[in-house]
């Protein structure tokens, strides 16, 4: 089993920046690819970033150039650094962990962009 835990999340002004972070324990050597997604009202879970075990990443077109996901393994932690903000980021953000098994979720952080 793999718990995560995500932080950071909050209020900010269109154009500020926010970190994200996301701990992880249990059995945490075989997971692969880690992840950000996030969820807004009335639409479905998109993909935001990912990164796999050796640091390669791939964004969604709409954060690409503003946001920057990274990982820790030593540290077992996940980053999300959000940069220029705009109000369509607002969402319930979720880290994802890949097995080979199964995926896991943390329970998600909420980001507010206001205009």
């Amino acid at each position: 089993q793999v718990q995560l835990v995500e932080s950071g999340g909050g209020l900010v002004q269109a154009g500020g920046s926010l970190r994200l972070s996301c701990a992880a324990s249990g059995s945490t050597l075989s997971i692969n690819d880690m992840g950000w997604y996030r969820q807004a009202p009335g639409k479905q879970r998109e993909l935001v970033a990912v990164i796999n075990r050796s640091g390669a990443t791939n964004y969604a077109d709409s954060v690409k150039g503003r946001f920057t996901i990274s990982r820790d393994n030593t540290k077992k932690t996940l980053y999300l650094q959000m940069n220029s903000l705009k109000p369509e980021d607002t969402a319930v953000y979720y880290c994802n962990a890949q097995k080979v098994t199964r995926d896991y979720w943390g329970q998600g952080t909420q980001v507010t962009v206001s205009s």
